[in-house]
């Protein structure tokens, strides 16, 4: 997506998502790195303790006016939510338990959804396994946008525009580009959040509600949190699909910045990220040449927004990559 009069078509090259390859290269000359690929017995206690700190958020604004709900949920509680998706993240990669518990991992990641308020966990990690498998492949990889968003959110005020409605194009874009059948762990999904929300109404009122929902939405469309979503996989520096950024948000947000070190590595929790980058081989020697300094999540949002050319995001089609550059 770039500004109007910008490039509208899209540029191939013919190669394969690099990951798969790096990860062999890397595991060939590194394979202490595989000790990393186990569970991180403090992260479930980290969520279960978001979980109950956002319960105790919903008592603190039940008799809060209005206009206070939706501040403390921009402002405090969809943050929590944010950082909460991201753990809802890792967990899709078994980090939780283990991959010989998958099953608790889909659970837990049901009960770390209660405080967001709209049942999405299930169904994240149904389609997140084609982001890794098919990295922005064209009817694939529904993380990446459509050539009709490209066209249609072609200048400032409409990539602006674009950047708010973010959360609806989470959910609209995989029903339309790549549909999948309903299962019934996220019907179970369902309704143990709806139980949830109606639990919390008939306690405290619709305010909790709105405060959970409402968070949720408003942090994940124009938000400084929302920047790794942009910084993740546009094509901000030229060859690269993938970008990683060190900035001091990753402390809350379960080192999602390490982007490129996750795709290498998904099964490595993101607390243990930071080891892939400094207890082995400088980056260089790693290969991770896709790297956003400091808080670049933060001026990514800027960029995207102002800049035709550094808002690309790279698509791929049976082993072709192509970038998108509308």
């Amino acid at each position: 997506m770039g500004n109007s009069g910008s490039r509208d078509d899209f540029e191939w090259v013919y190669t394969e998502q690099p990951h798969t390859d790096r990860r062999k290269e890397i595991l060939a000359k590194y394979p202490e790195i595989k000790k990393l690929m186990v569970p991180d017995p403090r992260f479930k206690w980290t969520v279960a303790a978001m979980v109950l700190l956002q319960v105790g958020a919903c008592y603190l604004v039940k008799d809060v006016a209005w206009k206070w709900v939706f501040f403390w949920a921009y402002a405090f509680g969809g943050c929590v939510n944010h950082a909460m998706t991201l753990a809802i993240h890792d967990i899709s990669h078994n980090v939780a338990f283990g991959n010989k518990r998958a099953r608790w991992n889909r659970l837990f990641g049901m009960f770390a959804n209660l405080p967001i308020g709209i049942p999405y966990a299930t169904s994240f990690k149904k389609y997140h396994v084609d982001h890794h498998r098919y990295l922005a492949g064209d009817g694939l990889d529904v993380d990446v946008p459509t050539e009709l968003e490209g066209r249609l959110f072609n200048s400032p005020l409409r990539k602006l525009l674009w950047l708010v409605l973010q959360p609806a194009f989470y959910v609209l874009r995989p029903i339309v580009v790549n549909p999948k059948p309903f299962s019934h762990l996220e019907l179970l999904n369902v309704l143990i959040q709806v139980a949830f929300d109606l639990l919390i109404y008939s306690l405290w009122g619709a305010k909790p509600v709105a405060y959970m929902v409402g968070g949720s939405l408003l942090v994940l469309g124009f938000h400084p949190f929302s920047g790794h979503f942009i910084a993740e996989h546009y094509a901000f520096l030229e060859g690269h699909d993938t970008a990683s950024y060190y900035g001091a948000l990753n402390c809350i947000t379960f080192n999602v910045g390490y982007h490129m070190e996750h795709h290498d590595f998904p099964s490595i929790p993101g607390s243990k990220l930071p080891l892939v980058k400094t207890d082995k081989p400088p980056a260089s020697l790693l290969g991770l040449g896709g790297i956003l300094g400091g808080d670049a999540c933060l001026p990514a949002l800027a960029q995207v927004h102002a800049d035709g050319q550094m808002d690309r995001a790279w698509k791929s089609s049976f082993g072709g990559q192509r970038s998108q550059a509308l």
